[in-house]
């Protein structure tokens, strides 16, 4: 077999390509017996994963593209359709082909091929190796968190079809894989104090293994509590508690470096907000790792989407009604239905956490610099510029933003990668799990500069628990309760929730049963306003808005979809929907060495 390898036989096993050629190179590759002679060539290769090992940031009309609209998979954001998932409406027939695999037969071709490099053990070098084990780390992570366990290949394979018929790992073994390539990257990235370069980096990797090990940790020990058919089989409690000792382990490294901060100019009302809007990050003491857009060659459409207060999405009530107030308690009971009886006043930062008024639009806030100040969510406006909730989605939106405010692809907001926030709460989540009540003390040391940028009291475990019989987590650990809470008010509307719903084997709890619902409508200032007067409802045909209860209720909460299309509420089905279902021929193709995901 020629040193230049194919490498492709894992692809075509897939099915991911059909059209490969078998004498072609995996692309970035000079066409040469002896690639990666220089970290030049090691580095122009490398410089395409940037592309496709990163989180994208954008938006698409009813969310549910890049970073700014993946929340509406979750129970933060609502769009004008029911996600397929949530719902329980994914179908075998709309399975993917695993085509992250493609990515990690090129990263192997890199990993395999460092002998060739002249500059061997030099800072570049190692940056680059380093780079290598950190890709195919991330590749593996994301397929595993869709489909969990997974065939390991970190050797180019030769496209005999023999070779080819790998069986599934376990999970444990799938996460300490990608675990041990974090340790490697770890061990052969360079330091860096900012994210200037843009590049990966140790801490970039110490904040990746922190989220790797508390992701399988939470899901082996809740998976577990179900006894369903998602977890290993023969994971130990022991195991379980070594994730989360790796995880607070890794943070910790990078919080002991004294590097990175919390961003806090001490204008509480602003700093956090101020984070997710600024195009250029690399002065920012809290962002590790982002990727730009220039608004120009490189843009998104967050802006376009998002500017004028809709996108054909929102916010969810459930969100909103988990920021504590402003002096820290749970935001409940009549308190709370008296502050939702005048729109705007449940967000206002002397009221909550002042996180939310910074995540969701308050009355009078300006979304774009041409037009004045925000006056009421738009539920009648046309096309992507609608609101379904009556809760507008203001983080992301560049709000004095200079540059077309509505061209595709023209916005300028950053896509961050990973920020100092999280390690801290991977960190707290971890000491939570490991032991609550011992590290309390901890936990409300890591959390503080959260709570100090937003100008909140310190975590109190007593005070916040929210024991309210309609709270989803009402029985749960207090420990484990406030950290959860404090992670989803954090990285709202981040992309990041239905992970944590996944790891938590919370479904049951969050979805199934549930209606996505938003603002009071019924019961509030806002009906009968003047401004809403082409809104029809409660009539046999014609409704252009929908609202919880029946009419005659004293209070009736806006719907984003048909109910009646979802008389039970949401069906994710526990059985089956905490993974993605596998395409049928990769069933066929390994000969039954892969079996389908539970439930499909």
């Amino acid at each position: 077999m020629k040193k230049r390898h194919i490498f492709l036989g894992l692809a075509l096993m897939l099915g991911l390509n059909a059209c490969y050629d078998l004498d072609k190179e995996p692309e970035g590759v000079l066409s040469t017996a002896t690639p990666f002679t220089s970290t030049g060539e090691m580095r122009n290769y490398l410089d395409q994963f940037y592309e496709s090992a990163v989180r994208a940031q954008g938006f698409a009309a009813g969310g549910g593209s890049g970073i700014a609209g993946n929340d509406v998979n979750s129970d933060n954001m609502a769009a004008s359709s029911v996600n397929t998932r949530l719902a329980g409406e994914t179908a075998l027939s709309s399975a993917s082909a695993l085509g992250v695999y493609t990515n990690i037969r090129n990263i192997n071709f890199f990993l395999n091929n460092l002998d060739n490099c002249t500059e061997k053990g030099s800072a570049t070098y190692n940056q680059y190796v380093g780079e290598g084990y950190y890709f195919r780390a991330w590749y593996y992570y994301q397929m595993f968190i869709n489909y969990g366990p997974l065939a390991w290949v970190e050797t180019p394979l030769d496209p005999d079809i023999e070779a080819l018929k790998l069986p599934r790992e376990s999970r444990t073994v799938i996460a300490d894989h990608i675990l041990a390539d974090l340790d490697k990257a770890i061990s052969y990235l360079n330091a860096q104090s900012n994210s200037g370069t843009m590049r990966i980096h140790k801490d970039v990797a110490r904040a990746l293994k922190s989220e790797v090990a508390l992701f399988e940790g939470t899901w082996e020990k809740y998976h577990k509590a179900e006894n369903n058919a998602f977890y290993d089989k023969s994971v130990t409690d022991e195991k379980i508690r070594n994730y989360f000792t790796q995880a607070a382990n890794a943070a910790k490294e990078v919080m002991d470096r004294g590097v990175w901060r919390i961003y806090n100019t001490g204008n509480p009302l602003n700093d956090y907000r101020q984070v997710f809007q600024t195009a250029d990050l690399s002065s920012n003491p809290e962002v590790l790792w982002f990727k730009m857009y220039d608004g120009d060659q490189i843009g998104n459409n967050v802006n376009r989407y998002l500017n004028m207060g809709g996108g054909s999405a929102g916010v969810t009530a459930s969100l909103v009604d988990d920021y504590l107030t402003i002096d820290g308690r749970p935001f409940i009971g009549e308190e709370q239905i008296e502050a939702k009886k005048v729109w705007g006043n449940e967000l206002l930062p002397t009221v909550r956490d002042p996180r939310l008024s910074q995540t969701v639009c308050i009355p009078g806030q300006i979304l774009r610099p041409d037009q004045g100040g925000y006056t009421l969510p738009p539920l009648v406006a046309s096309g992507y510029h609608q609101n379904t909730t009556g809760y507008s989605l203001l983080k992301h939106v560049q709000i004095d933003y200079t540059g077309n405010l509505d061209a595709e692809f023209k916005g300028a907001t950053p896509a961050i990668q990973f920020r100092y926030a999280d390690v801290l709460l991977n960190y707290a989540e971890a000491l939570a799990e490991l032991d609550g009540a011992a590290n309390a003390n901890e936990i409300i040391a890591a959390l503080q500069p959260l709570r100090d940028r937003a100008g909140m009291p310190a975590v109190d475990f007593d005070r916040e628990y929210n024991q309210d019989p309609s709270y989803p987590f009402n029985g749960l650990d207090k420990y484990i309760q406030a950290v959860r809470r404090e992670r989803r008010i954090e990285k709202a509307c981040e992309g990041r929730r239905l992970e944590d719903i996944l790891r938590w084997a919370a479904a049951d709890e969050l979805i199934v049963g549930k209606w996505a619902t938003g603002a009071l409508y019924v019961g509030s200032n806002l009906e009968n306003h003047a401004g809403y007067s082409s809104l029809v409802y409660d009539q046999p045909s014609g409704n252009n808005l929908y609202l919880t209860g029946n009419p005659g209720d004293a209070l009736r909460y806006i719907v984003p979809v048909n109910p009646s299309n979802y008389p039970n509420g949401w069906q994710f089905k526990l059985d089956r929907n905490y993974l993605l279902p596998l395409q049928e021929r990769m069933i066929t193709l390994t000969d039954g060495l892969w079996e389908q995901n539970p439930g499909w």
